[in-house]
């Protein structure tokens, strides 16, 4: 009888755990830790992490308590950030549905969040677990209080002022020049809304996939129809990231660029009509501070680069 009511409560146990619309991964002290935060946001472009960029993410952090959201995946961040320094916990909330956003303990765990950072995945999950929910309100708060937030590949993707939701899958360049308004084209704005991120659009995976043409759309469906005077974006290649403190100018780490895209004057583009974008000034930096300044126009849907080699990028 005794063993009979022993499975019972693991059965009880098992089916309580498999209920919870989250998966949670912890390693560390499950204690709240009391430490000094200072606020950056960590944007990085996708592929390899770069060892720089986590360490001034964790130092930023005070070492304490790391948040890591997903809608996929599992605990892979916890070994790297154990090895990279020496944070108090690492905690990680896989999202099985919308319910998670307004769970106690997520929400508990997010006020008590030294630093927060959302992984990669699709970021189209991401605006449907979390905008317009307490966890939105719970990253704004962290941010307020001078918590880091950090994101790559979906995770950069949500973190500016607008984003491309993916709502209708990815989108090419080639696609977005063609017609600015392709269902593809599913650009959200006022997700998460930080006030140094505003009028602002991040993009991931950046020369490898190709996403220059696409990016110049984004800003000019952004100009077009935003209250915006100006509209910005940053592109951040592979095993890259750009780093952003109050009051210091942007740090580039790691093996490849990133691309500081302004767009002032507003373009006229139409549906169904190849793209016709007024000057873009692009400034592309990296890791050593190195770089150039050049400017990108687009004409019915072909891009023109003022660089020697006619290039988007280099």
């Amino acid at each position: 009888m005794r063993l009979n009511l022993a499975l019972l409560l693991i059965l009880a146990c098992t089916l309580s755990a498999e209920d919870q619309p989250y998966r949670y991964f912890l390693s560390g002290n499950p204690a709240d830790a009391s430490v000094r935060t200072e606020p950056g946001f960590l944007l990085a472009g996708g592929g390899a992490d770069v060892d720089q960029a986590f360490r001034w993410f964790l130092d930023k952090a005070g070492q304490g308590d790391i948040v890591i959201l997903r809608a996929s995946g599992a605990d892979g961040y916890h070994a790297y950030l154990a090895k990279l320094g020496h944070p108090d916990s690492i905690e990680t909330f896989v999202f099985l549905d919308k319910q998670a956003s307004s769970h106690p303990t997520v929400l508990e765990k997010l006020k008590q969040a030294d630093g927060i950072f959302l992984a990669g995945g699709d970021q189209w999950n991401y605006f449907r677990f979390w905008k317009g929910t307490p966890v939105e309100d719970a990253i704004h708060a962290a941010a307020a209080r001078g918590v880091p937030i950090g994101g790559t590949s979906a995770g950069l993707a949500v973190l500016g002022q607008y984003s491309f939701a993916a709502q209708h899958d990815t989108v090419t360049s080639a696609t977005a020049l063609a017609d600015p308004f392709h269902e593809k084209v599913s650009i959200g704005a006022d997700f998460l809304s930080f006030p140094s991120l505003a009028c602002l659009i991040t993009d991931s995976h950046f020369t490898r996939r190709d996403r220059m043409g696409r990016l110049l759309v984004f800003l000019a469906r952004i100009r077009q129809e935003s209250t915006c005077a100006t509209v910005k974006a940053i592109g951040v290649d592979e095993r890259t990231a750009v780093l952003l403190a109050p009051n210091a100018k942007p740090q580039v780490a790691g093996e490849e660029s990133a691309f500081f895209l302004t767009l002032g004057a507003k373009p006229d583009i139409r549906r169904a009509r190849p793209a016709t974008i007024p000057a873009i000034q692009v400034q592309r930096i990296d890791a050593s501070g190195a770089g150039a300044n050049y400017i990108l126009r687009v004409d019915k849907g072909a891009i023109h680069s003022s660089l020697p080699s006619g290039s988007p990028y280099r």
